[in-house]
């Protein structure tokens, strides 16, 4: 079969033409970690599990490394950082196509994530006062009345699952309310982001590709539907608002259609992996945990700890728009240079000790894991907010929590998180 067969009528690969480059890329990855490449290594269990020795490794080869996959890869705190606020970096190649190859061959949107200036900031713009903090904190008292329903309902079992039960539906069902959605099955809609989120590792199989393109066609046809009712009926809801900026001519009907798929989807995936690995991280250190329990106040601090500790989000990637000299390297126009974000947030040269989870940590916020420069994440405002309420409420509500079983962590490398955490309770909820 010749290479023009292998696609389809409108340019995309074939079925065929993505099994034969994903079974290539597979082989090849899988002997470079055998081998012993640290990047390759992250792409396949066990060692993308626990990842952070493998940073070790890189950090330990120097700030800028160049894997046997081709790419360079920043691992220190300073180069990271230097790399997301630099201007001539952007997230696209120069000439504005998709930097990964399988994503332009089945026409991946992820809309801001994957947008460069002027597109990207003139969204981003339209979408921001939604997330401001003081618009935000108006929301506290439904984030925590919503967050005691879940655990009211968790403490009438001994055993629960922290992700399924708690850490998934409470971001559900927040950015569903300020989405201005309806009640929805927040399975469903967990569904969605565990495949849209294992999407930021490449397609890996026909069956994930097929699961991606259904996700966007329920997602698609669910916010084409709001937005006709907002139209129709403007309410208080970001939805309403990007409804009156396309009818000012200020996006168009398919980068609406897109951001909302976004905003859903990034409103609630990061912070279920944050307040599931935050979990996790107190449970595994008791100390911690009795700390928390002992000043709930501590709360925003299990945050940041968690952030820098085991970030959901472990890397992210910049393309050079014209040659650069960094760390010490000449890089061409269009070199991707991967951002280890992970690696960042336990830089001995920014952290004491960087290993060690410690909520008293005097420099626990800084750290990359909400990125940094143009594409910081608009939603970390309220991540943060979600997950401070998730933990102050564990602390008070549930103070006799602990592990029920072996965690199940997901099959992905950059969104690194659980999909399952049980639990067991002694029964005892305090008041809220």
């Amino acid at each position: 079969m010749s290479a023009q067969q292998a696609r389809s009528d409108d340019g995309r690969l074939s079925e065929w033409g993505l099994r034969a480059r994903l079974l290539a890329q597979g082989a090849l990855t899988w002997l470079f970690a055998v081998r012993g490449d640290p990047m390759a290594r992250l792409l396949h269990a066990p060692w993308r599990d626990d990842p952070y020795p493998l940073y070790r490794q890189l950090r330990e080869q120097g700030p800028l490394v160049r894997s046997k996959l081709g790419v360079l890869v920043a691992t220190t705190h300073q180069l990271c950082d230097e790399v997301l606020r630099d201007r001539r970096f952007g997230v696209r190649t120069s000439d504005g196509s998709y930097g990964d190859p399988t994503a332009a061959a089945v026409d991946l949107q992820l809309s801001l994530l994957e947008l460069d200036p002027p597109d990207h900031s003139r969204l981003r713009k339209l979408a921001a006062p939604a997330f401001r903090p003081r618009r935000l904190e108006t929301y506290r008292e439904r984030i925590e009345q919503i967050a005691h329903d879940l655990l009211d309902r968790a403490a009438e079992r001994r055993e629960f699952d922290v992700v399924r039960d708690f850490a998934g539906p409470l971001p559900i069902r927040v950015i569903c309310e300020l989405l201005g959605l309806p009640p929805l099955d927040a399975q469903r809609l967990a569904h969605h982001g565990t495949v849209l989120a294992g999407a930021l590792d490449g397609v890996r199989s026909a069956r994930q590709l097929r699961q991606m393109r259904e996700s966007f066609g329920e997602l698609d046809a669910m916010f084409t539907g709001l937005i006709e009712q907002r139209r129709a009926e403007p309410g208080e809801d970001i939805v309403s608002d990007l409804v009156a900026a396309l009818d000012q001519d200020k996006l168009t009907g398919a980068e609406l259609v897109q951001l909302c798929d976004l905003l859903l989807v990034a409103g609630f995936e990061t912070t279920v992996n944050l307040i599931g690995n935050g979990t996790l991280a107190l449970l595994q250190h008791p100390e911690q945990w009795d700390l928390l329990r002992a000043d709930p106040g501590m709360a925003s601090a299990v945050v940041e700890e968690t952030l820098r500790w085991d970030p959901p989000v472990q890397v992210t990637m910049r393309i050079a728009h014209e040659p650069v000299e960094l760390a010490g390297r000449r890089l061409r126009a269009d070199t991707p240079v991967l951002a280890v974000l992970a690696s960042a947030g336990r830089d001995p040269a920014v952290h004491d000790v960087p290993d060690r989870f410690d909520i008293t940590r005097p420099d626990r916020a800084d750290h990359l894991a909400f990125s940094s420069g143009i594409h910081y994440c608009l939603g970390a405002p309220l991540a943060r907010l979600e997950a401070e309420i998730a933990f102050r409420c564990l602390a008070t509500r549930l103070p006799g929590l602990r592990r029920a079983g072996a965690v199940v962590r997901r099959p992905t490398s950059i969104i690194h998180g659980l999909s399952a955490l049980p639990a067991t309770t002694d029964r005892t909820l305090s008041p809220a």
